[in-house]
């Protein structure tokens, strides 16, 4: 197989990256990806930044083996604790991160006030500190760790009033302190997005990374000479943990049906 034959690699702590991997195989239909959700080890929002970064190293080996030609690391979390990480030890290797999109929600607000969801890794991340610092200084950014977001979404809640509740008591208090704006900064927030949107309402802007991504993929294999020329293999899904509702709520997101194998060790 030549190297624009070969797959793309995403992975993420879960389910959560599946929302990139959308993005993806819509903006690049003829490119195949390999998917790896590390539920073994989710969340990893409040992990310390060094097992994270083992973790996403020992998947991008794994992902490699299947000869990957470029990886997303399609979590926030990830991105930050590891992707200069893996860089620097796969040099030949293209990595696409995910950060939270401050610089889209700072030109967006009409009042400056911007909230942001994500996890406690990315905030207390210096790649977040980074994004404020060029970006966020004439706005200001409402923060919240929605801790135990993404267990809820991993559980397959993503409606009904016991979710809308524990949202409510995020987005209400940002509302109310003159947000106009919602970033979400976790690839599982997407997920419940209508939910999101139904609480700001109609005159906030919800931000989801996931399509920008998708772009930035295709500039990179652009720029390589590594887009798939037509026709691909099927797309695999893996697992480090249990499936859980992996295969059915990444079928109904992508709209095929999805076979994951579970209980990869790495």
């Amino acid at each position: 197989m030549t190297a624009k034959g070969q797959p793309v690699g995403i992975f993420d702590s879960g389910i959560g990256g599946l929302t990139a991997a959308y993005a993806i195989i819509r903006q690049l239909p003829h490119e195949q990806i390999v998917y790896f959700g590390d539920t073994a080890h989710l969340p990893y929002g409040p992990q310390p930044a060094e097992a994270v970064r083992t973790y996403s190293a020992d998947i991008t080996a794994f992902l490699l083996e299947q000869g990957c030609k470029a990886i997303v690391v399609a979590c926030n979390t990830a991105t930050a604790a590891a992707l200069n990480y893996l860089r620097e030890r796969w040099p030949d290797i293209p990595f696409i991160g995910m950060e939270p999109a401050v610089k889209p929600g700072a030109n967006a607000t009409r009042t400056g006030k911007v909230g942001v969801l994500a996890t406690a890794g990315t905030f207390k991340s210096q790649r977040y500190a980074s994004l404020m610092h060029r970006y966020a200084k004439d706005v200001e950014l409402l923060e919240n760790p929605c801790t135990g977001l993404v267990e809820r979404i991993e559980n397959g809640q993503l409606n009904g009033p016991e979710m809308e509740a524990f949202l409510r008591n995020i987005l209400e208090p940002m509302l109310a302190a003159g947000a106009d704006t919602f970033v979400l900064g976790c690839t599982h927030y997407p997920f419940v997005q209508p939910l999101i949107e139904k609480i700001v309402g109609l005159h906030s802007s919800v931000i989801n990374p996931a399509p920008a991504i998708a772009r930035q993929l295709q500039r990179v294999l652009e720029e390589r000479q590594l887009l798939s020329p037509g026709l691909r293999g099927a797309h695999r899904f893996y697992v480090s943990g249990e499936k859980g509702n992996f295969e059915s709520l990444a079928s109904g997101l992508l709209g095929f049906e999805v076979r994951v194998e579970a209980g990869v060790v790495l």
